[in-house]
């Protein structure tokens, strides 16, 4: 499979001079506001977004913006970060079954890419134990994004999140148990060629926290140290076309711990698409001390915990070495 001129321009450009993805995700909406409140004005979210862009994207490959509150940040980051945009909706209607995704209405992937995006992303959550007929819509849905994708020549990233149907909570030891397997098959559905994907971004398949002997363990024990390696490459062999790991809003130290897991267990990963890993904290400092106290924290801290995820991606591998990718 050849990556075309467009496709491997918008890589290239979110991509390391290694050709790893280092990249910073700064797309929140509904999660953002409500975490910095819900009198949060539309001009707050954007200074939010743009002091995150403006000091920390010197220290990434890329940014991950949305085209709602994201657009003025995107003219903040430093020179050479490459520019990835949401298609997608922010978070999905809970009244209707299945977390079914809706597309932004006054954006297409033409339009993304006329508005400076290097690659455009689209998040889906996904169950592979869903009925027949809420997956089939969802597949229907990834593909005609992928026809969309291919048509503009723009790289395609899909943010694949998993969950359980019944109810057991994401962070849970029920779920855990079920996770590995979940993030293996639902990476093994969405690499297929039909799809048109060109960068899965996943999950870690074990929860840090059921993970015997590691230092983010609270217990209780679901997985030892060689299942949870061996969870993490059984997941990443499914994959026959690149993919990135999501942070998926844990605290620093455990994914740098998940990152450090992944390189032992062989993955093959490409990078990153980090967010509230990084910045997650500077949230209640603006909240208590406003911009200010928010771009110190950043300078600081912000820098610390995005050198620290960095220094995890010495093991990567580029996005063009092997899964069946060659650059055109």
């Amino acid at each position: 499979m050849k990556v075309s001129a467009g496709k491997g321009s918008g890589l290239k450009a979110v991509s390391n001079e290694r050709g790893v993805i280092a990249a910073l995700a700064m797309d929140q909406r509904n999660s953002l506001k409500k975490a910095l409140g819900e009198n949060t004005t539309r001009e707050q979210l954007e200074e939010f977004k743009t002091a995150v862009v403006e000091l920390l994207t010197p220290h990434a490959s890329a940014v991950l913006l949305d085209p709602e509150f994201g657009l003025n940040a995107s003219r903040h980051r430093a020179a050479g970060a490459g520019l990835l945009l949401a298609y997608e909706k922010s978070g999905y209607d809970p009244a209707r079954p299945g977390r079914i995704p809706e597309l932004l209405p006054r954006w297409s992937a033409a339009r993304l890419q006329a508005a400076g995006a290097d690659c455009c992303k689209v998040l889906l959550y996904y169950s592979p134990s869903e009925s027949s007929e809420i997956n089939d819509e969802k597949y229907a849905f990834i593909e005609r994004i992928g026809n969309e994708c291919r048509g503009a020549d723009i790289p395609f990233f899909l943010e694949l999140v998993t969950y359980d149907p019944r109810g057991a909570e994401a962070g849970g030891p029920e779920y855990a148990k079920q996770k590995p397997e979940m993030v293996r098959r639902t990476i093994a559905e969405f690499t297929q060629d039909r799809y048109a994907i060109d960068v899965l971004k996943v999950e870690i398949p074990v929860n840090l926290r059921y993970v015997e002997g590691a230092r983010s363990f609270t217990g209780p024990n679901v997985y030892s140290r060689k299942e949870a390696l061996d969870h993490i490459h059984r997941a990443a062999a499914a994959a026959t076309r690149p993919f990135i790991y999501l942070s998926g809003g844990v605290v620093v130290s455990e994914f740098v711990e998940g990152l450090k897991l992944a390189a032992e267990a062989q993955a093959g990963f490409s990078g990153v698409l980090c967010g509230r890993a990084i910045w997650g904290p500077a949230m209640a400092v603006y909240r208590s001390g406003g911009r200010q106290a928010l771009q110190s924290w950043l300078r600081t801290e912000g820098v610390k915990n995005i050198s620290s995820v960095n220094e995890c991606l010495k093991p990567a591998h580029p996005w063009f070495e092997g899964h069946h990718l060659t650059a055109a």
